[in-house]
């Protein structure tokens, strides 16, 4: 999971998302995905924003959702 450090590589991120640094560069440069800082020429991944990014994009699936409802309406 998260490592020690409060900054990673793209590399690091691509590993940690199993994607590729490619696609993280094509969504940088498409200005969607995950939120970075740039230092210089560098490219840094701050580890709390990558899982508030990965936290606010999970997704339930319908039959969960559909479970949530039937449970709401008891």
């Amino acid at each position: 999971m998260m490592q020690n450090q409060k900054y990673a590589s793209p590399q690091e991120i691509a590993e940690y998302l199993l994607t590729t640094e490619a696609k993280l560069a094509n969504d940088r440069y498409h200005g969607v995905g995950l939120p970075y800082t740039k230092f210089g020429r560098k490219i840094l991944y701050s580890w709390e924003a990558v899982e508030a990014y990965l936290e606010k994009n999970t997704v339930n699936t319908t039959k969960s959702q559909a479970g949530q409802k039937d449970q709401e309406n008891k």
